[in-house]
């Protein structure tokens, strides 16, 4: 038998096929792990009760039950999952206040995010990416990611930046910039660009090029109801529109979780022709990163669909019982604009092999996915953990599942390898593992998930 609990607990599960319907229970001891590690693993288990023995509380100077800080850190976190908690061996005529400490506790847990508020509900649920490109966006869809508080207002500012600095104050007057929105859905970049420029007491002439008739419809009203002639919208594809002029500045929110994966390199390389020579594009760049996942509830939740496609497939969660094995790794970068643009062939295609080296024995059911944009200057939006947008809740980090669990020793690296493929009529996302132990190619030729062009 092993000394460490986790390993006893991963061989039966293990043993059992990862069966959905196994559940983890705790023992919470006085002796509690010095690592902080070694207790952040059980955040990606499907841990469901904790028992917390009697001799596991301390005495205070009056005389009550007290857990050590470092008890009441770990219970506080089990306690914002949902874990149940139970006291044992207690002495005495009531357990009441061994639960009435816990309830004070729970109590003075912090309240939720507003992001934690808006994905309440959403919690480790798998979606299917958007694709806005291939598939129109319904009002719906459009009018939630409108009520994002923290996007806009850093697209604002960036854009106001951009005028400050391209429109001396000597022309503030006299000059005119050409602001192109390019997939402008129903407006809200549009109005962002409008902001801006007042607040930078700049000029502008605003195109809103969006392909979506609905969202046009929109669009129209709002010229006659909000913006007037500041405002032209064209109905069409910003791949293939012939703008009458270039463009000063080139604002897009085609961004996926994964950064590129809404395909933002393809619409804004063919959106590119219409930006001046040395013209500003917000975003300017925008990076992926990865991180290796143990989340048994987001496998299973994949193994219910019972297809290997599924297993092939990304996913948009908002992850909550999950353990990052290590920290995240930069991915695939692109930046706009793109300097390859005038070549004969632009190639969006990737391929970056990543090595995370991981401390305790773990066990991995697949990759994190983040991104982070600088829109301009230092005008970030990001939902990497590190440097994440607080406040910001139009995307959910993505996950990329593997077909089999993979045993991760202690002190092992974990490799992989990802690609990012494209032909003329779709793009889609390969990966692999090497190490510590060899998994299969996943989504091969795009054959179970792919982007449409």
């Amino acid at each position: 038998a092993s000394e460490d609990p986790w390993e006893a607990w991963n061989a039966l599960r293990t043993m059992c096929d990862f069966h959905p319907r196994l559940f983890a229970m705790l023992v919470l001891t006085p002796d509690l792990p010095d690592s902080a590690a070694v207790l952040d693993r059980w955040m990606g288990e499907p841990v469901v009760a904790a028992e917390l023995p009697a001799r596991t509380f301390l005495t205070n100077k009056k005389g009550f039950p007290v857990l050590s800080r470092r008890h009441q850190l770990f219970v506080s976190r089990l306690l914002a999952r949902g874990v149940q908690l139970v006291v044992s061996g207690y002495t005495g005529p009531s357990a009441l206040p061994y639960y009435q400490y816990l309830e004070h506790l729970h109590g003075a847990l912090p309240p939720p995010s507003d992001e934690r508020l808006f994905s309440k509900g959403y919690e480790d649920y798998l979606q299917a990416p958007l694709q806005p490109l291939k598939d129109n966006l319904e009002s719906g869809t459009y009018e939630t990611f409108e009520k994002d508080p923290v996007k806009y207002a850093r697209y604002e500012e960036a854009v106001r930046r951009a005028l400050l600095d391209r429109v001396p104050e000597a022309e503030a007057d006299t000059r005119v910039s050409v602001v192109m929105v390019v997939g402008a859905g129903r407006g809200p970049l549009v109005a962002a660009s409008l902001r801006a420029a007042a607040s930078a007491g700049r000029k502008v002439r605003v195109w809103a090029v969006e392909k979506n008739p609905n969202a046009v419809v929109t669009l129209q009203c709002r010229v006659m109801d909000e913006w007037g002639d500041a405002v032209t919208v064209v109905a069409s594809d910003m791949r293939r529109w012939k703008a009458p002029e270039q463009a000063d500045i080139m604002v897009s929110e085609l961004l996926g979780s994964f950064g590129d994966n809404e395909l933002s390199p393809e619409c804004l390389d063919g959106a590119q022709t219409f930006l001046k020579p040395g013209g500003v594009s917000v975003p300017s760049s925008y990076t992926s990163y990865l991180a290796p996942l143990s989340s048994s509830k987001l496998w299973n939740a994949t193994n219910d669909f019972g297809e290997l496609k599924f297993f092939e497939t990304p996913y948009v969660v908002d992850i909550l019982q999950a353990h990052t094995l290590a920290p995240p790794q930069s991915c695939f970068t692109f930046r706009h604009p793109n300097p390859d643009v005038d070549k004969e062939c632009v190639d969006n295609s990737r391929y970056r092999v990543m090595r995370f080296k991981v401390g305790e024995a773990a066990t991995l059911f697949g990759f994190a996915g983040y991104f982070d944009s600088v829109l301009y200057q230092d005008v970030n939006i990001s939902i990497h953990p590190d440097t994440f947008s607080t406040g910001m809740f139009s995307w959910f980090p993505i996950y990329f599942p593997l077909r089999h669990p993979m045993y991760v020793p202690e002190g092992a690296t974990v490799e992989v390898h990802f690609w990012r493929c494209c032909n003329e009529q779709r793009v889609w996302y390969e990966w692999a593992v090497s190490s510590p132990d060899i998994s299969p190619v996943h989504n091969p030729g795009g054959r179970s998930y792919w982007i449409g062009l």
